[in-house]
């Protein structure tokens, strides 16, 4: 057996592979062998029937069979023999399957890029940092006071940030289509949830009041069928309820899980020290987006076709399932795969650095680092030794645990090879940063 590879265009190779006929007259006279052994023909016994007859009733079959086992077999070996990492499954082309002249067959795949992972050096990431102040945390329990309030129906026109309950009919050049009616449809005024200018139309509408509201779905609206056509939607206000916001008690301290605290005072320490928290966690992650940034702006490279094919399809089926969308039953123009392909190539591109940068700095996880790490977990449970014992027992819990001290590990080893500057921003700016 002997084999060479090819360099196609891009990341394509095509794998040459040539099998020797005694390898072929093997396996074909060990299959004849054991069709002998197990069937009957008529006219002879069980084991007695000739080659030249088993060959005829049976030559076809054990020839492709063969054919499929042999190549199953020797890709994998010439593969390894070749140094080479496919990407993708290969597509096969026998050229030869006389087994005289001997077995040949390419296999065309694409490969994933070698990578030597560069820094930038004249290039710096931004090391942020988040301030906040008395005002940042009375917004932050006001905004908790409003998530916990409770809607009460009232019966006047309807104002900004009311839940007005709706029902819908839309047409499109006097069709209706599809997902376009609702009833009994609670939206609240300012959520920015429907189509521009929709809310705005309900406001200082009346109970009962029957009016249309015309808007236009804009035009990088998910469903490519509906981006940018006019639209008009027959509508009913139902009902008007205002948020009546939470008092600062025992039930909102109970539905907070904040066991220990029993005053007002001791609600806005505990909400300091969330906010401490989150401020830390963000500044981590703010900071390590613009580490991968700047290396994904310093190391240029291609990716797989068909890698990034799969990653959009897979990004596809979880926005459909968020949607509670089934993906056989979604339709076509639904979050069409293309739309994700920005975010799939990123995310594609980050963890091949991430495996390079790895490999170059020569990081590993020990036992002691996986264990510390399961300690600190299992701090956020009531029961920290049965946590433990639990994810021990997890292998995909251990897995992604690993490589989260790994990801760690990178960011730090990068800050420390790395230049950086200052970025110093605003609490209340976190939540545009986010979108």
């Amino acid at each position: 057996m002997s084999s060479k590879i090819k360099k196609l265009t891009g990341l394509k190779r095509k794998l040459e592979v040539k099998i020797d006929t005694d390898e072929y007259n093997s396996s074909y006279s060990a299959k004849l062998k054991k069709i002998r052994s197990t069937v009957k023909l008529d006219g002879f016994r069980k084991g007695s029937a000739p080659d030249n007859v088993l060959i005829q009733k049976y030559g076809p079959s054990i020839h492709y069979e063969i054919l499929n086992e042999l190549i199953q077999k020797t890709y994998p070996i010439e593969i390894k023999a070749q140094s080479v990492n496919p990407a993708s499954a290969p597509k096969i082309d026998i050229k030869s399957e006389d087994p005289k002249k001997g077995i040949s067959y390419n296999a065309e795949f694409e490969v994933f890029p070698e990578i030597k992972p560069k820094l930038g050096m004249f290039k710096k990431y931004e090391e942020t940092t988040i301030s906040f102040n008395d005002k940042d945390v009375d917004f932050a329990i006001d905004d908790i006071l409003d998530r916990y309030g409770e809607w009460k129906e009232v019966k006047r026109n309807v104002k900004e940030h009311d839940q007005a309950t709706i029902d819908f009919v839309g047409t499109i050049d006097g069709e209706e289509f599809e997902g376009s009616s609702s009833k009994n449809f609670p939206l609240v005024i300012g959520s920015n949830s429907m189509i521009p200018g929709f809310e705005e139309e309900i406001i200082g509408k009346k109970i009962g009041d029957e009016f249309s509201i015309n808007v236009t779905f804009p035009e990088d609206y998910f469903k490519k069928d509906l981006a940018g056509k006019a639209t008009k939607f027959e509508t009913k206000l139902l009902k008007v309820e205002e948020k009546i916001k939470a008092k600062v008690d025992s039930e909102l301290f109970s539905s907070l899980m904040m066991d220990e605290v029993k005053t007002p005072k001791e609600f806005r320490a505990e909400i300091v020290k969330r906010m401490e928290k989150e401020v830390e966690q963000q500044e981590k992650s703010l900071t390590k987006e613009s580490i991968y940034k700047l290396i994904l702006d310093v190391n240029k490279f291609d990716i797989p076709q068909a890698t990034l094919d799969d990653q959009m399809k897979s990004m596809r089926n979880d926005a459909l399932a968020r949607m509670g969308q089934k993906l056989d039953d979604a339709p076509e123009d639904l979050y069409p795969e293309e739309t994700f392909k920005e975010d799939a190539e990123k995310r594609i591109k980050l963890d091949l650095l991430f495996s390079a940068f790895l490999k170059k700095y020569e990081l590993e996880v020990s036992e002691s680092e996986i264990q510390e790490y399961l300690e600190k977990e299992s701090k956020k449970y009531k029961e920290p030794e049965q946590y433990i014992n639990w994810a021990k027992t997890q292998q995909n819990t251990l897995e992604n645990f690993k490589m989260i001290i790994l990801e760690d590990k990178l960011i730090e080893k990068l800050k420390s090879e790395l230049k950086s500057s200052d970025k110093v921003i605003k609490f209340k700016d976190l939540s545009s940063l986010q979108k």
